[in-house]
């Protein structure tokens, strides 16, 4: 099978569509016959070298795919047959014509949905759901803060953040970003590049500042963050997008605020957590995204590229200017 695939790490110029041995289904797994994936700032990270895949997952990029089940493994429970239309969340090797999932943790694809659009719920959607319920427990009129809010957990956390009747709040780097965003269901957007979004946020609260910041900024919002984070608040980071060295008093501010600091990644989560979180998503979530069902929620694709311009499609994501996903089709 061909797979996105890289020799040593460096830039996007190191990418390649590679011919690889084709995997097969061990004890209660399922083969998957992938025709979308979607690229995430890991796999940018992956590709650098700075984030290994976890032990024993595949070294191929791609945390997520979309496609339809081509095998079945022993020990499966019979949930699954050849021909349904799967989606999953990935420790790797979503990125190539097929992947090998365990059985729990796939998830179906919603009626009328392509593979394009599907792929571009997994990785996004399960890790702002994660962030919210499982880590925020996001409650009803509580106000969010999402950083990054025109990225895919950016949109996919800003309509989940409505759904459990809470206020979402965003930041963003330009105005077409913050529009999307408002589209999306935003209640306000703030520019960071012009303007303080902590002043912001403030002035939007009345005062009272936010309950839950999702970040994946990190050392250089730290400050900010905690100026606008209500008493009690909860500042969650998933990813390091500005390093993580800290210059200054964080302690001394956080004790003042009885704040707490919550960190994830959901890569590095075992099976059975992934699991559980997996579970809890299709049953609240995956109903949203069918037609008829109020309140509907809609995947973002930014773009779509072939996997053999995949080089390509990394360039486009550290450009930094892509709104919602962008999804990489794998060839038949």
């Amino acid at each position: 099978m061909f797979a996105a695939y890289f020799d040593c790490p460096g830039g996007p110029e190191n990418l390649y569509m590679k011919e690889v041995m084709k995997p097969d289904p061990g004890e209660g797994e399922v083969l998957v016959k992938v025709s979308a994936s979607a690229l995430n700032r890991a796999d940018l990270l992956q590709r650098r070298g700075k984030y290994p895949p976890p032990k024993g997952a595949s070294d191929i990029l791609g945390l997520e795919a979309a496609g339809s089940v081509a095998g079945l493994g022993p020990g499966c429970s019979g949930r699954w047959k050849m021909g349904d239309a799967v989606m999953a969340l990935l420790s790797g090797g979503g990125q190539a014509q097929y992947v090998t999932v365990p059985e729990g943790l796939l998830m179906p694809i919603p009626k009328d949905m392509t593979f394009i659009q599907a792929a571009a719920i997994p990785e996004a959607w399960l890790t702002a759901f994660q962030l919210l319920h499982f880590v925020g427990k996001v409650q009803e009129g509580e106000r969010v803060l999402i950083h990054a809010g025109a990225s895919g957990v950016g949109m996919a956390a800003i309509q989940l953040v409505r759904l459990a009747k809470a206020i979402p709040i965003v930041t963003a780097g330009t105005q077409e970003k913050l529009e999307a965003t408002a589209n999306a269901g935003a209640a306000a957007g703030f520019n960071y590049k012009n303007e303080d979004f902590s002043e912001k946020v403030l002035e939007f609260t009345q005062g009272s500042g936010v309950d839950i910041i999702l970040d994946c900024v990190g050392a250089s919002y730290w400050e900010k963050n905690l100026n606008c984070l209500s008493t009690d608040g909860q500042w969650i980071i998933y990813g390091l997008l500005s390093g993580g060295e800290v210059h200054g008093d964080l302690l001394a501010r956080l004790l003042s605020k009885r704040a707490s600091i919550h960190t994830s990644l959901l890569r590095s989560r075992d099976k059975e957590a992934s699991s559980g979180y997996k579970q809890a998503f299709a049953e609240e979530v995956l109903p949203h995204f069918s037609g008829g069902v109020s309140p509907r929620l809609q995947p973002l694709v930014d773009s779509v590229y072939p996997l053999h311009a995949i080089a390509e499609a990394h360039r486009a994501m550290e450009e930094n200017k892509n709104i919602g996903k962008i999804v990489i089709e794998i060839p038949v």
